[in-house]
């Protein structure tokens, strides 16, 4: 395989050029966006929805971006969220307070006020809102391991993750990344017990069905984190899809989700492939609860 784009990807300093390069080439298809619906009354506290043309029933997956707590926005991942509304489902990106000024955990109390939003009011645009599937990358991978794992955060809405989600996808994600070294990660996480802001700390024997995805050649966020959480989980009986891409890196592995790099790794497609199998025993037990 030709790894140019990859190494481009992998080498542009700004994630926005990258995303506006790949937001360009995403043309109009079988899906409807409907853009900065608000779900808190934060500035930040605001999501995009991206839903099937004439959906009804479908799947809702709900997308936080990386950026190390720092930076990001929900328009530069259009080239995510379209790809996927045309495969069936109804994708929604909030934005979600970063530093500065917010610190942990505001960023997970906004995931969880938005996804509480989406459990209230997706069914208007034809999600189903007893099919919900986290997905997240780098930082926002963290964002879905914690409210996948920790029950307290969604639980201030009265969510439990074991029955208002049906599973949730990582990608490049740091899920045990003790200590820390960055100055700044240390004002973002603060000096209390941190071993409570690492997912790994929250795996137990209920949780709910996993794909962690990381990219062999990642060096910014340790394929290890993916490795050694597949491994806990799976030691607590926990159903783990663990997948490791030979050559893509930290930013490549969410570039590969637009349509035109594709041929870099088939995520996207294992993607969909884990939403609707895991959905479909869901579907199947509904079928028989109303026999």
């Amino acid at each position: 395989m030709s790894d140019w784009a990859n190494i481009l990807i992998e080498r542009l300093r700004s994630g926005h050029a990258i995303a506006e390069l790949l937001n360009s080439l995403v043309t109009g298809g079988a899906w409807d966006v409907v853009s900065s619906i608000r779900y808190g009354e934060g500035p930040r506290q605001t999501l995009d929805l991206y839903a099937p043309h004439d959906s009804r029933k479908a799947p809702i997956i709900v997308y936080f971006y990386g950026g190390n707590w720092q930076s990001g926005d929900k328009e530069m991942y259009r080239f995510l969220a379209a790809p996927l509304a045309a495969a069936g489902f109804v994708t929604i990106v909030p934005d979600y307070r970063i530093y500065p000024p917010a610190r942990f955990p505001a960023f997970l109390e906004d995931g969880a006020r938005a996804v509480h939003w989406i459990k209230q009011n997706a069914q208007q645009f034809g999600g189903r809102t007893d099919s919900i599937f986290l997905l997240g990358h780098s930082a926002g991978a963290y964002i879905a391991a914690m409210l996948a794992l920790d029950r307290q955060w969604l639980g201030q809405f009265g969510l439990d993750p074991r029955g208002d989600l049906t599973g949730w996808i990582g990608m490049a994600g740091p899920y045990d990344f003790l200590p820390l070294h960055d100055p700044i990660l240390q004002t973002i996480f603060g000096a209390g017990d941190l071993a409570h802001t690492q997912p790994i700390s929250f795996v137990d024997g209920h949780a709910t069905p996993v794909m962690l995805a990381t990219g062999r050649v990642d060096r910014t966020v340790s394929p290890n984190n993916t490795k050694r959480l597949a491994a806990s989980l799976r030691a607590n009986g926990a159903s783990v899809t663990e997948i490791i891409y030979p050559q893509l890196g930290h930013r490549s592995i969410v570039g590969a989700f637009a349509p035109m790099l594709t041929w870099l790794a088939p995520i996207r497609g294992d993607v969909t492939r884990f939403v609707r199998q895991t959905s479909a025993p869901l579907q199947a037990t509904k079928r028989e609860q109303h026999k």
